[in-house]
């Protein structure tokens, strides 16, 4: 297959890596088989990235910028904070359809907490989500959505563990989807924040 080295963007590169990753996991990401997702050839990934490790150190790098990028298109068409948290939740997930693929980006964090380099760009997704979150619950209190006693600091941590909980609940149970779970786990502990009468 001819490559098209000009002709591809990075980030079409690194979307083809989250899905290599999600059906190999990170141990069985080649070079080559991201090249083959996107009809390049492995060269041009040496190329831009130099090595397996740079380009899933560009990964980590573009999921800090990606965080921000997911708060913007979960406001859009959500007039309620809420409703915005829940979408957040649910494109922080997208990429994950099966237990599977779960396991396998499950498999890349745990690279992440092992590795320091990598460690540094997970760390900063982690905070990047966790002022999203904080962020749509302070705008939940001032929007009447949630009483106006909330501590929405302590908050934001329980809505951010429940986010990584229910993944591994799920995966390990199977019932339903990921979004499903997510949108129940999320519901149940905000419920006894949510202004009555609302």
């Amino acid at each position: 297959m001819a490559g098209r080295p000009r002709g591809v963007d990075d980030s079409v590169i690194l979307r083809a890596a989250v899905e290599v990753i999600g059906r190999l996991g990170p141990a069985k990401l080649t070079l080559a088989a991201v090249a083959d997702e996107v009809g390049l050839v492995p060269g041009t990934l040496v190329q831009r990235f130099g090595s397996k490790r740079g380009l899933l150190l560009a990964l980590a790098a573009r999921s800090v910028q990606d965080a921000d990028t997911l708060h913007e298109e979960a406001r859009d068409g959500h007039g309620s904070p809420l409703a915005a948290l829940r979408e957040f939740a649910a494109r922080s997930v997208s990429d994950v359809a099966t237990p599977e693929a779960y396991a396998n980006h499950l498999a890349f964090l745990c690279m992440d907490l092992t590795d320091p380099e990598l460690r540094e760009h997970a760390l900063a997704v982690h905070q990047a989500n966790g002022r999203v979150i904080g962020t749509l619950l302070g705008e939940a209190v001032s929007a009447g959505e949630l009483e106006a006693s909330t501590d929405v600091a302590a908050l934001a941590g329980s809505v951010q563990a429940v986010i990584a909980g229910a993944g591994l609940n799920w995966a390990l149970d199977r019932q339903g989807t990921l979004r499903e779970r997510l949108a129940r786990e999320i519901g149940t502990v905000l419920s006894p924040h949510v202004r009555k009468g609302e």
